[in-house]
């Protein structure tokens, strides 16, 4: 059978010699050296064993099993904490070729035995095996984190695009309703915080950030008579109005993304009321998605602080104070608790984006990220 990897390289291979009985250590050294190996490091005292092995970095250790204050089962079980695994690159050197120190030395973890007095040519064949097999499995992990990160990378991309397509999007149905303003960005940057302020994790917190720009994507099969009505709306207007979470969560349906799954929840549900008041299916409390209840509220503040065609903006302290009256019939009171503790923090929020209405550049910073 021909090796697979390279000689050359296998006799670079790092490789440490455990022996308390110093005659042993000499004559193993000298004979793996006159088979080729270039580097070979010896120890007597087992209790050295773990820091050099940190240090060293060995390919394959040779250990006795017998040694006064440390024994090559200590050894192993060392070795075993230290590298997470049951199979260690550990080859036993023992006088004691009785089966039952076999197999406790192969439970502890062992790969191959050597039996002393050493036989020259068995040595050079159980260590080159046993090093192809490990060198073998070291190029076998190092090209699997290669692909790994490849993944992860491309991965990245993939989500940056959908962002970058869910941020477009959102723009496109933001401008037809009161312009290019950063309202987008404050929804994803409260959403955000809320999130994060009632414990969600860190990946769920940032699909909320992330998504919550799509919330009103069916905003975009509204009519302009009804989506830029000044006044209020009749009956039937609010019924086409009240349309608008079932076609965002079409819009966004089909693509099985976390990213994509959280926005079309987040479509559809963000009008949805904790007492089943809201639309368009009247769900109540809990049965409501925790991302629409947290979007829900970033929402209504962000709107009650932006003028729209239909009213003023809202001061600061009465936007507050609106959601907190609303706690239990519009909104879950746990968010809104969650909500009230960071009150600076979502100021802050309002402040940073505010919308640039005096004639400066109201576009999107190119540097910002929502959800990130």
């Amino acid at each position: 059978m021909i090796s697979m990897i390279p000689r050359e390289k296998i006799f670079e291979a790092r490789l440490m010699i455990v022996d308390d009985i110093e005659l042993n250590l000499v004559m193993l050294d000298n004979l793996l050296r006159e088979t080729g190996y270039k580097n070979v490091i010896s120890i007597q005292d087992p209790r050295q064993v773990m820091d050099l092995y940190r240090a060293y970095k060995p390919d394959l250790v040779l250990l006795d099993l017998i040694m006064p204050g440390m024994d090559g089962f200590e050894v192993m079980d060392a070795l075993k904490q230290f590298l997470g695994t049951d199979s260690l690159p550990v080859v036993v050197l023992t006088a004691d070729s009785t089966h039952e120190k076999r197999i406790r030395a192969l439970e502890a973890g062992a790969r191959d035995f050597l039996t002393k007095p050493y036989d020259p040519t068995e040595v050079a064949k159980r260590v080159r095996n046993l090093l192809e097999t490990v060198l073998l499995n070291k190029e076998l992990q190092s090209q699997n984190q290669v692909l790994e990160q490849k993944v992860r990378e491309r991965t990245s991309q993939l989500l940056e695009t959908q962002k970058e397509i869910i941020h477009k999007l959102s723009r496109a149905a933001e401008y037809r309703e009161s312009g290019a303003g950063l309202h987008l960005m404050r929804i994803s940057q409260l959403s955000l915080s809320i999130a994060r302020a009632a414990g969600l994790s860190n990946i769920h917190c940032e699909l909320i950030g992330s998504s919550s720009p799509m919330h009103d994507i069916g905003k975009i099969g509204i009519p302009d008579s009804i989506l830029l009505k000044p006044g209020p709306l009749t009956a039937e207007e609010w019924t086409i109005m009240h349309r608008h979470p079932l076609l965002g969560a079409e819009i966004l349906s089909g693509k099985d993304t976390p990213l994509l799954a959280v926005a079309g929840k987040i479509a559809l549900t963000h009008h949805e009321k904790w007492d089943g008041s809201g639309y368009p299916r009247r769900m109540k409390g809990e049965a409501i998605p925790v991302e629409g209840r947290i979007v829900a509220v970033a929402d209504v503040f962000d709107s009650l602080l932006s003028p729209r065609p239909y009213k003023e903006e809202w001061p600061l302290d009465k936007a507050i104070a609106e959601v907190e009256s609303c706690a239990g019939s519009h909104f879950d009171p746990y968010v809104v608790k969650k909500f009230k503790e960071i009150i600076p923090e979502l100021s802050q929020i309002v402040t940073q984006y505010a919308d640039l209405r005096n004639g400066g550049n109201e576009t999107w910073p190119i540097d910002a990220d929502p959800g990130m």
